[in-house]
């Protein structure tokens, strides 16, 4: 991960910590980098303060398979299914119901 582009976010954050683009990027960047216990500790704040966040889900989800925790997995893919469909993102609900689906849980 990019020195420059981590502190820039970090920056960000301690400055707001509810800044929800600058998590998500901090949270991708962990993930992109493989570390994927830091990215999914980020995508689960994120989901704290925004709860409709249904990418977080998604990207959580996948961090959470990454991990081998098939189960966890499956669970945030299915609170996501739920804040998707909320928000009216079929394209995001449908993404979670495929990675869900292909868990075979």
């Amino acid at each position: 991960m990019p020195p420059k582009r981590l502190d820039a976010l970090r920056a960000l954050l301690e400055q707001d910590p509810n800044n929800l683009l600058a998590r998500y990027g901090l949270a991708m960047e962990f993930s992109n980098s493989g570390d994927f216990e830091s990215a999914l500790a980020e995508f689960r704040r994120l989901i704290e303060i925004n709860p409709g966040y249904a990418a977080a889900y998604f990207h959580g989800g996948q961090a959470l398979e990454r991990l081998g925790r098939l189960e966890d997995a499956a669970g945030l893919y299915r609170r996501g299914i739920d804040a998707a469909t909320r928000s009216g993102d079929l394209h995001l609900r449908n993404e979670l119901q495929t990675a869900l689906d292909a868990l075979g849980i």
